[in-house]
């Protein structure tokens, strides 16, 4: 695959060969030529702001591990990413103009990826200053957010080659809302700042539309804002950080801060609480292992027919495991996401386009529409059919907390781990299978 070449050059005519072969360079070498691709620049302009990026599909070392082969894109698809990436820029420019002239210096190269159903994959490394890879995304405003979020890892990039914000620490202990596995300090930092960067972009789209807002910016931006501040309030008091990194956290908070206060719509307020305690939950079911004595006591309390025994404490100071109990689905965010891009008709569209979100059940349609005792009675069954599985113990207990089942909720969406760990130690001691809402709620009484 692999082997060795070399470079003539006389009279402006450049060759590359070996025995095997040789290829004439074009005059420009961005052009293509038989033989040769050229790597594409492409140009975007939006008044006086210009932002020029190389489209990089064939450079090997374009990715982040290891030399990959060429993936040119045709004809169809460049057309594609450049009328993109010149909405995206519009955006950029007219919302966050201190950012695009910071942009427009700092990124030099984007990586094409193909799309994603229902995700934004995206990445950058610090050893690759100006280059971002992204996947190609299903609009301009989804294209700008990621941009901007990237930036951000570029920039700060930077900033870890002039100072050091923390101590070398690789213990992956943290819960960050962007990413269904713990993090180490560095990631952390990393991803604070860029989903900083994305809540400024969402919020000012948000504001942008005063008579008429934009409810899935709106919606956006107060998720962002609260997951940011939520890893923030953590991240400040660690004492890993060193007193600039504690000095720049504390920056992005006198920033943040302010914004947690600005009025969204009640009912996407709702919902970003929802998909906050969905994907908390989740976590903590896959990755948070109780103490095996609490399980055992809670269990053998549970077959005497006792109460929970009161001095029992659900919480663990253990930190998260890196390997995870189970798979997690995203299902009910991404629904709740296409509700909210199409309000008018979201419970229509959603009836048409559920069963091709990866991993959704009809529960879960069922949750996101607000029926929610057909949700319940959906994650059940799916109890019933696979007793260990997270999204389903989650799903209930955001149905149940729906429909006012306090203590069950409770236990279900503070300590699911806890709930799911002495559901499975009992059908292991026994033939008679707790009704796991049941269990929840005799648990959930002394769950805070």
């Amino acid at each position: 695959l692999w082997s060795v070449a070399e470079v003539r050059s006389e009279r402006g005519q450049v060759e590359v060969g070996n025995d095997a072969a040789s290829v004439q360079l074009p005059p420009v070498c961005a052009g293509d030529a038989p033989g040769w691709w050229g790597i594409q620049r492409l140009t975007m302009r939006a008044g006086e702001h210009v932002l020029s990026v190389r489209l990089d599909d064939l450079d090997p070392y374009r990715g982040l591990y290891e030399p990959v082969l060429p993936q040119r894109l045709d004809a169809a698809e460049v057309d594609a990413w450049r009328a993109l990436l010149d909405q995206a820029w519009h955006l950029i420019v007219h919302h966050l103009p201190d950012i695009a002239d910071a942009l427009r210096a700092g990124l030099d190269s984007l990586v094409p990826r193909p799309a994603v159903a229902f995700q934004m994959p995206s990445a950058s490394t610090g050893e690759a200053f100006g280059s971002a890879i992204i996947a190609r995304p299903p609009d301009a405003a989804s294209l700008a957010a990621t941009l901007v979020h990237e930036f951000h890892h570029i920039r700060l990039g930077v900033l870890l080659r002039l100072a050091r914000l923390h101590e070398e620490d690789p213990r992956e202990r943290f819960y960050t809302p962007w990413r269904d596995d713990p993090r180490p300090i560095g990631g952390v930092v990393q991803g604070v700042y860029a989903f900083f960067g994305v809540t400024a972009f969402w919020r000012a789209l948000a504001r942008a539309g005063a008579k008429a807002p934009d409810r899935r910016a709106a919606f956006e931006f107060a998720h962002w804002r609260e997951q940011a501040w939520r890893v923030l309030c953590v991240l400040r008091d660690d004492p890993v950080l060193t007193q600039a990194g504690r000095r720049f956290v504390d920056g992005i908070a006198e920033r943040l801060g302010p914004w947690r206060d600005e009025p969204v719509p009640a009912d996407l307020g709702a919902l970003v609480a929802a998909v906050s305690a969905d994907h908390y939950a989740g976590w903590r079911i896959r990755y948070l292992r109780p103490d095996p004595a609490t399980v055992a006591d809670l269990e053998t309390a549970w077959l005497a027919g006792r109460t929970p025994p009161v001095a029992t404490q659900l919480g663990t100071d253990r930190g998260p495991t890196p390997v995870p109990d189970g798979s997690w689905s995203s299902a009910r965010a991404d629904l709740i996401r296409l509700s909210v891009a199409d309000p008018l008709n979201g419970w229509n569209m959603l009836s048409r386009t559920w069963p091709s979100v990866p991993d959704a059940t009809a529960a879960d349609f069922a949750y996101v529409t607000g029926r929610l005792t057909d949700a319940a009675r959906g994650y059940r069954a799916e109890l019933a059919a696979d007793a260990d599985r997270p999204a389903a113990w989650v799903g209930l207990g955001l149905a149940l907390s729906g429909l006012g089942v306090t203590l069950a909720s409770r236990a279900l969406l503070h300590y699911p781990e806890v709930v799911r760990a002495v559901h499975r130690g009992i059908r292991a001691r026994t033939h008679t299978v707790p009704a796991p809402e049941d269990l929840a709620a005799w648990i959930g009484r002394f769950a805070y």
